[in-house]
């Protein structure tokens, strides 16, 4: 909220920020956004999405509670698929509950028998 505006209705808000040339929309039917880290990625599944347009950019705003997981590399998955022996998606599934740690994965799909 902007300070001084409190109690002012959202409809008049609105016509203030057009006319100093600020355009503000809610993004509809939003599923899911995913933000990639280097490391992991913040996902938000409930979310609103608001757009603000001012001379010339776009600036997005995201409400919501995110998730995270440890973000998984394709090599790894393929990695783990051919030395444990599963298929892509049981691969990914162990690199995520790991937390990307490919001899934990690995280890984890082949059971203590294969060890």
């Amino acid at each position: 909220m902007i300070p001084g505006m409190r109690g002012m209705s959202p409809k008049k808000l609105q016509q203030m920020m057009k006319q100093m040339g600020i355009d503000v929309e809610q993004l509809e039917n939003v599923e899911k956004v995913i933000i990639q880290l280097s490391d992991k990625e913040l996902i938000f599944e409930d979310v609103t999405v608001t757009v603000m347009k001012a001379q010339g950019t776009k600036n997005y705003q995201i409400s919501g509670e995110p998730t995270e997981r440890a973000r998984i590399n394709e090599e790894d998955v393929r990695l783990v698929t051919e030395q444990a022996g599963v298929n892509e998606d049981d691969a990914r599934e162990a690199l995520a509950a790991s937390d990307g740690d490919l001899a934990e994965a690995i280890l984890k799909l082949k059971g203590p028998q294969q060890q």
